[in-house]
């Protein structure tokens, strides 16, 4: 069998090796996808959707455990240089970021790990088509952004509202020295969460200063919406960006409260009072009840049931209402008859 490997083209037998190569990556993509399986795929038919465009600062305390460790600690990376080993070793792919900022996972977008690598400078060693990246030279010390895009839709079958992150895309910063204090940021490029969900669901985080156990795991920290980020762009007709309508950085505040708002009032609107119990509402109309259904019981009842009144003949009845007129109550008499 080795000879008969041997006595093949050279062409043929490393197209025969790619597709090997390429099919133990599916199959490990697959297992993946079986052994950690992540939160249920956006239906395609809801009835409301809205997407949103968000810029994480990783300096940020609530973004922190996607940026630290800084440099891989024994088994421990962060976000970055997870990505960025499964980008090197095939496992997921990586889109090129267009100068629009829109994301696309069409085949012809595929960027190719090489020209990622020579475009923004990251020294490798290539030996036998085989790229290689050492640990000090991944730049996760610049990655200090990411832009996400979510999406934020109604679920008509629940009737819930959910937030889900659809593509990632990390950012290098830049240029920052002792002439230029601000950076200039390189966004990499785009990939599909659902393409990385199995995999986030392996890498450990670490929530919070206070709790040093790494009880979240990366696809929980996304999942639950634990980062924080402004908002730089919705999807809109014109395509446009928030600073190509908001001149000054007092625009851009206020632009991204009111989207925050309608987002908010949306939810709370829909069917009347939203999908959470209005406490005030439903207590003011508790007390509205209470007190009509004591004015109720303080009135007589003249006519649901024979009352003491209707049995003496509505003698009562006569006497208030000449009292009520000024009128002398008329004198009412029996006479026993003989018998």
């Amino acid at each position: 069998m080795a000879n008969v490997a041997n006595a093949q083209p050279a062409k043929t037998r490393a197209a025969a090796t790619q597709k090997t190569e390429q099919a133990g990556k599916s199959t490990a993509t697959d297992r993946a996808s079986l052994m950690f399986p992540t939160t249920a795929v956006m239906p395609e038919d809801v009835v409301w959707k809205r997407d949103i465009y968000r810029q994480l600062d990783l300096t940020k305390d609530k973004n922190a455990p996607m940026y630290y460790p800084v440099e891989p600690m024994g088994r421990q990376v962060n976000l970055f240089t997870y990505l960025f080993r499964l980008i090197l070793t095939g496992r997921i792919n990586a889109y090129s970021y267009k100068l629009d900022g829109n994301e696309s996972f069409d085949e012809k977008d595929k960027l190719p790990v090489k020209d990622l690598l020579e475009r923004y400078g990251i020294y490798y060693e290539e030996n036998n088509g085989k790229l290689t990246v050492a640990d000090s030279d991944v730049p996760s010390a610049e990655a200090t952004r990411y832009y996400i895009k979510e999406s934020i839709y109604m679920d008509q079958r629940t009737g819930t509202f959910s937030t889900k992150v659809t593509a990632l895309c990390p950012v290098l910063m830049r240029g920052a020295d002792e002439f230029s204090s601000e950076a200039t940021p390189y966004p990499l490029f785009w990939v599909n969460y659902d393409d990385i969900a199995p995999w986030l669901t392996k890498l450990p985080m670490m929530p919070s200063d206070l709790n040093n156990v790494t009880n979240m795991t990366a696809d929980d920290f996304f999942t639950m919406n634990r980062y924080e980020g402004q908002i730089y762009k919705t999807n809109n007709m014109q395509g446009k960006m928030l600073h190509n309508y908001c001149p000054t950085d007092s625009d851009m505040v206020a632009e991204q409260k009111r989207i925050e708002k309608q987002l908010g009032d949306f939810e709370k609107n829909v069917w009347g009072s939203g999908f959470l119990p209005d406490t005030t509402k439903k207590d003011s109309l508790d007390a509205e009840m209470a007190a009509k259904e004591g004015k109720a019981a303080k009135k007589p009842i003249f006519g649901g049931g024979r009352s003491s009144n209707a049995k003496s003949g509505g003698t009562t009845a006569k006497k208030e209402k000449s009292e009520a007129s000024g009128e002398a109550a008329p004198r009412v008499s029996a006479r026993r008859q003989r018998r």
